[in-house]
Parts: C-alpha cells; structure tokens; sequence
C-alpha cells in the first residue's frame, strides 16, 4: 500500500476497533507461535480494556510504532529518543486511534519529517510490551506496542523534538545501537522477510 497519500482522517475506535486489531493480533500469532505468551498478553488487554487506546488508561495503552526502512531495505531509521535516552524505532501513543497502522504512519511522519511511505506489508510486523517508568506527574505504566514495517521513499529527515537525533542504521549492524531484545528480533525478521523475497 502507497501510504504517499495516506493521511490522518476521522480516528477509529469503539468496538469495531478493538475487533479488527485483535483479528490482526489472532492472525500475527499463528505466524509467530513462538510468540503467544506476548500476543496473549496484548489480546487479553484489549479484549477486556475498552480504553485501551486511550493513553489516559492507568493501566497502558496502546502504541504504534515503525520498523522504517531506507529505498534500499538496508538501513533503519532510529530515533535516540529524548525521554527515554535509548535508541529506538519511530512510533508513539495511539491518542484514541484505534488504527493503529494510522498511529504507526503518523509518527513516523511527526518524528522523522519525511512524508512519503509506503506499506511493505498491512500486516502487523512485530508485538511488544515494555514498561515505562514514572516521570512527572504520570505514574510507571505498560505500552503495548503494535509495530508495523514501512519503506521510506527518501532519506532526508528531520530531528524533531522529541529526539535527540536520527540516524539511518545498516540493519546488520544494529547491535552498536542497542541489544534490546525486540529490537534483534524486528532486525532478524526484516532480514528473513527480505531473504524470502529474493528466493
């Protein structure tokens, strides 16, 4: 899907929402059984939180993050995020959005000031759920983050607030970046993915 043009529009939640991402959960999970302990994790949430896009939602919420690569499908963009001080994939809180394909477009639109995306696949590329701790007045929570691979068309980009700096990364050299778990694991799949495709 070219996502040149895909721009924010009405938000979807309620209900339908909560039903569509966990079809696409239900569906992610027979592709990586290995994964079900998380997935379950992240199903039962919004199974039984209507709120769960919601970052004002005690318990979590919902993210959307970017697994962005360059033209070539050989580098990442990695944000050295500003509040966390590590060095990530672009996403952020779904702010009642229940697409989170949308969510997952829109920030790395916000974070990365490049405009033109498109979708290697709709579906849902990676699952994860990471603590946040305590900062200010908002107490330690859960993102239950629903990440998504997109392919830049370019690779001219903008340090927005929110980072201290954004770098095209060779995905095989990640590892000087961060040995985060879920990010190895984004890392390995795109390398899988991208093998497949050749053969």
């Amino acid at each position: 899907m070219n996502l040149a043009m895909y721009k924010p529009t009405k938000t979807m939640n309620g209900e339908r929402a909560r039903n569509e991402l966990l079809s696409a959960l239900g569906e992610y999970r027979s592709r990586y059984p290995e994964e079900g302990e998380v997935v379950d994790r992240v199903m039962d949430f919004v199974s039984r939180e209507p709120g769960c896009f919601e970052r004002s939602t005690a318990e979590g919420h919902i993210t959307g993050s970017a697994w962005v690569v360059d033209p070539s499908g050989e580098r990442i963009l990695l944000t050295h995020h500003r509040k966390l001080d590590k060095w990530l994939q672009l996403g952020g809180h779904a702010d009642g959005d229940g697409n989170v394909l949308r969510v997952a477009v829109t920030e790395a639109r916000e974070e990365s000031g490049i405009d033109d995306y498109e979708a290697v696949t709709d579906d849902i590329f990676d699952v994860d759920i990471h603590p946040i701790p305590a900062r200010g007045s908002d107490a330690g929570h859960l993102h239950f983050d629903v990440r998504y691979a997109l392919r830049a068309g370019h690779t001219d980009h903008v340090v927005s607030d929110e980072s201290h700096d954004l770098a095209w990364v060779p995905i095989r050299d990640l590892e000087r970046y961060t040995t985060e778990d879920s990010m190895l694991r984004m890392a390995r799949k795109w390398l899988e993915l991208s093998a497949s495709r050749r053969t």
